[in-house]
């Protein structure tokens, strides 16, 4: 099996099979962001509690890209400190534009770095993560 295909499969096993959609039932911290070239909104609500990020849920549409990228930032950021979410929003950010970077953290991460062929496409899979930024830093001046 070539490495493109791997990649598609697991992209597209986080698009229909989506880790932590869904959303929390707590005062949870929520951020709204949309991309309005192609429509992908999302809504990402977190749960930080004595700076570690315990839950994370999105609820939004989009493309497969957007969509993915969003279940497997979920999936990556609980349990990491705040301040280990950001630097994997910077890490993610360096491998969609084309970074040599590795995810030991969560490899299926890694497989969204095909994206950097199509930089339309950039603002999909950074959507969740630039969300997770937000909602830290809205965290961090309170």
């Amino acid at each position: 099996m070539q490495l493109d295909d791997l990649y598609r499969r697991v992209i597209m096993d986080h698009y229909k099979n989506p880790r932590n959609r869904g959303t929390l039932d707590n005062d949870a911290l929520t951020i709204n962001l949309n991309n309005p070239t192609c429509g992908d909104r999302i809504s990402l609500q977190l749960e930080v509690e004595d700076e570690i990020v315990k839950q994370a849920k999105f609820t939004g549409e989009g493309c497969s890209i957007s969509m993915s990228s969003a279940s497997m930032m979920t999936e990556a950021v609980i349990g990491k400190t705040v301040d280990e979410a950001v630097a994997m929003a910077d890490k993610f950010s360096s491998l969609v534009k084309g970074g040599d970077v590795e995810f030991e953290e969560l490899e299926d991460i890694e497989a969204l770095s095909g994206v950097s062929k199509f930089p339309a496409r950039i603002k999909c899979a950074t959507l969740s993560w630039n969300a997770l930024r937000k909602g830290i830093e809205h965290h961090k001046q309170q």
